[in-house]
């Protein structure tokens, strides 16, 4: 979804989202206008029904209007309940909708934010944004048509039966609600920033718990249960402060609009008196006066109860809207193309590439041959995980090109270039779901049989099929279930099923034994064949066979041959081989 098609203000999205059904919506607000109207239109009845038994000559008059108006009464109410159920059941197919469109259009976007903007932020933090403005939508939109215009309805009817009744009284009523009106907003201008402020207080609140609750496992081996909670009851009591902060301010408004309200109310009474009694309207005028001011009582102190809480809607669809749709840091241009593997060429050519103020790569250039097994090594910081990134276009490069066969890879879809791309990271990425889906994620259309096969190549199979659900087996979130070496071979068989051109292997054999390493490298060979391959690793046996070792140094190239040039040429590749333990680099 391009970033210029979902506006930016809860207002313009509400309506980009409900646009699409706009017809359910319209419907709807028509039968909720005839329902508010036939709803409050009612007590003239009353005056009618007064007036007629007032007026009676004889008993038997008396009980034809009775009857006549009380019939006419049953016969609104049902009329109006026929019509608040039609409301019901049209409005709600336009709010869930509405509610659908914004989920998908906010996970859409929220998807193609590049990986740094996930690195910086709460998962848990991400999504509470995105649930606050599509959510949020759809009560607002809910609150709307059986709120607030449900009450506008019912004090526009009120005022035309009170101006009918006696146009000073409807004058009193008309000049109260515009008062109201012009005393809320500055009130509801001056809670707004309060309103904001606690929603993000909330937002990260909820991130927090999240990231707790993800990592609970390090919480109990550290033993900061205490701690975590000491922070939690921290978080909760900013929460609070904030919370009561612009409550109160909400608290205060409806006290003067109270006050307000009882002044005006007892103005019209008095009013009512008056007239009453200098015979100027009926007993049925003073019902119908009576029961206008009591329906609305509620509605006129709902003016600022409603704008307060319009307030805290619109300023938590806010703020969810702000920290999504910020502008995306990788983007697909407007002209990109299909990116078209045929060999796995892969060029870096002159790439610049900074992190903040720290230079990854300044005028870096590799060239790698359809096919070429490249090892990458090198100690922390050398420039190997942002190779890894940048191939895969996590980031864009500052200066320069990385080509595949020829094709600038800023140039092409993202996703086109990391569908042509397996990767198996150091800390394989499993999904809540069943074993069966995680291996399949690498292609969603294999059958059971390339399923098991592949499983079968990466040594999984064994341990699957010995789990009491096997396939169907859960494996938690993250995969926590499953052992790291179970983790990593699903990950691999994952990978064999995606069959890609080019194979990143990041530390993939970094959680297996030394035992599960030897079973699973034919796996990987098999893997590995006819592939353009480029493995990280700190275990540096596992790059024996590797066409090419580079050996990476403040992110240059400083080392590059394969394993038996490098073992002899006493430079830092030697030395770092001297240095293993068990196969493993010390840094």
């Amino acid at each position: 979804m391009a970033e210029k098609q979902i506006p930016k203000t809860p207002f313009h999205f509400m309506w980009h989202v409900t646009k699409p059904h706009k017809w359910w919506g319209i419907v709807a607000m028509l039968f909720v206008t005839l329902a508010a109207s036939t709803s409050n239109a009612s007590p003239y009845l009353f005056k009618l029904m007064i007036d007629g038994v007032a007026g009676g000559a004889t008993h038997a008059d008396q009980v034809e209007a009775l009857m006549k108006w009380g019939t006419l009464y049953i016969g609104l109410i049902i009329l109006m309940w026929v019509l608040w159920r039609a409301s019901g059941f049209i409005g709600m197919v336009w709010i869930v909708r509405a509610r659908t469109e914004g989920y998908q259009r906010l996970y859409t976007y929220m998807t193609r934010h590049s990986h740094s903007y996930f690195s910086d932020r709460f998962a848990g933090s991400v999504s509470a944004k995105v649930t606050h403005a599509a959510e949020g939508t759809s009560k607002f939109i809910e609150h709307i048509m059986w709120g607030y215009y449900e009450r506008i309805i019912g004090l526009i009817i009120s005022a035309v039966l009170m101006s009918l009744t006696n146009v000073w009284i409807g004058a009193i009523f008309v000049g109260l609600i515009i008062l109201l009106v012009l005393i809320n907003i500055p009130w509801v201008k001056h809670r707004r920033p309060y309103v904001v402020s606690y929603t993000e207080t909330l937002s990260a609140f909820k991130g927090f718990g999240v990231d707790m609750v993800t990592n609970i496992a390090a919480v109990r081996q550290y033993a900061r249960t205490n701690r975590e909670l000491e922070n939690l009851a921290g978080r909760l009591e900013t929460l609070e402060e904030k919370d009561f902060k612009q409550w109160r301010l909400s608290e205060w408004s409806l006290v003067f609009n109270n006050i307000l309200i009882v002044g005006a109310l007892g103005a019209i009474m008095g009013m009512m008196i008056m007239l009453f009694s200098n015979g100027s309207i009926s007993s049925g005028d003073v019902v119908l006066v009576l029961t206008l001011i009591f329906a609305s009582s509620g509605s006129l102190t709902f003016i600022g109860n409603a704008m307060a809480g319009a307030t805290r809607q619109y300023g938590e669809i806010e703020e969810g809207l702000d920290a999504i749709l910020i502008p995306h840091e990788v983007a697909d241009g407007a002209k990109a193309k299909t990116l078209t593997v045929t060999e796995g060429a892969i060029e870096w050519k002159d790439v610049d590439f900074s992190f903040e103020s720290n230079k990854v790569f300044d005028h870096f250039s590799l060239t790698i041959k359809p096919g070429e097994r490249i090892g990458l090594v090198g100690p922390s910081g050398a420039g190997k995980t942002t190779f890894v990134s940048l191939l895969l276009r996590q980031h864009d490069v500052h200066a320069g090109e990385i080509r595949i066969d020829g094709q600038n890879i800023g140039a092409v879809t993202q996703d086109s270039l990391r569908e042509n791309i397996a990767v198996v990271p150091q800390e394989p990425l499993l999904f809540h779901r069943s074993i069966r889906e995680n291996i399949a994620y690498g292609n969603p259309h294999a059958t059971e049989e390339e399923i098991v096969a592949v499983a079968k190549k990466a040594q999984a199979h064994d341990f699957i099929t010995a789990l009491s659900d096997g396939y169907d087996t859960l494996v938690g979130e993250r995969g926590i279930k499953l052992s790291g070496g179970q983790k990593q071979r699903v990950a691999i068989a994952r990978a064999m099923l995606k069959d890609a051109p080019i194979l990143i292997l990041d530390e993939a054999t970094s959680a297996l034994d030394s035992e599960s390493e030897v079973a699973i490298q034919k796996a990987l060979h098999e893997l590995m064949e006819g592939k353009t391959v480029i493995a990280v690793a700190h275990r540096l046996s596992t790059l024996r066979e590797m066409d090419r070792i580079l050996v990476l140094e403040g992110g240059k190239i400083v080392e590059d041959g394969n394993h038996m040039e490098l073992t002899q040429s006493s430079g830092t590749y030697a030395r770092l081989w001297e240095h293993q333990a068990g196969g493993f680099l010390q840094e």
